[in-house]
């Protein structure tokens, strides 16, 4: 059975973009996925990223209309200058995290789910009412927000680690289990086709 890790940053608009659409590929082709919250500000800085405040503007002009093309290509509403971002992204990375070791929910519902909360629904995915309603939302216990909150730290760290490791710089980032690497929401195609031997 084929498996996935997606590397991404509950603060991304990219990853937003991409909706629940890694979770129809992974159906589609009965693969595994392993949710890997990171530390994006800090990705991109290990990794020769730059963080969008300290782009040029000709490239934050770009990213803006692109952000807005593929919003209503993909028919997901998106608000460019968000209420609470940037924010700490930390408290809904640990609840993905809890929520992954304690199963029972919809976890693409719930990453997809804190995603929307920040680029659609102008909340602040660091409240704690936030974290625990969107647990809730995607059928978790809303008490994992106050579970597991070392290790989520640890396994927070470890997957940036990691990342740094294995080549990622950016979200959303996808890497299949024979190290194919797929960067952006736009490469969900592509990683279908990988998936289904065409590529």
């Amino acid at each position: 059975m084929a498996h996935i890790d997606y590397f991404f940053s509950t603060l991304s608009p990219y990853a937003y973009l991409a909706g629940t659409r890694l979770e129809q590929v992974a159906d589609k082709h009965g693969a595994s996925v392993t949710y890997k919250p990171v530390d994006i500000a800090t990705l991109f800085g290990r990794t020769g990223g730059t963080p969008p405040k300290d782009r040029h503007p000709s490239r934050l002009e770009l990213r803006a209309q692109e952000l807005v093309r593929q919003s209503k290509k993909l028919e997901l509403p998106i608000n460019l200058k968000p209420a609470f971002w940037p924010t700490n992204a930390a408290p809904s990375s640990y609840a993905i995290i809890a929520a992954q070791a304690a199963g029972g929910g919809d976890l693409g519902k719930l990453v997809h789910g804190f995603m929307a909360a920040v680029w659609a629904d102008d909340k602040d995915i660091a409240q704690d009412d936030v974290v625990r309603g969107a647990l809730q939302d995607a059928g978790f216990d809303p008490s994992l927000a106050d579970s597991g909150l070392l290790a989520g730290a640890e396994t927070y760290a470890a997957n940036l680690e990691e990342a740094v490791t294995r080549g990622v710089f950016g979200a959303p980032f996808y890497i299949t289990d024979t190290d194919q690497r797929f960067w952006g929401q736009d490469r969900i195609e592509d990683l279908d086709l990988y998936l289904s031997g065409k590529l």
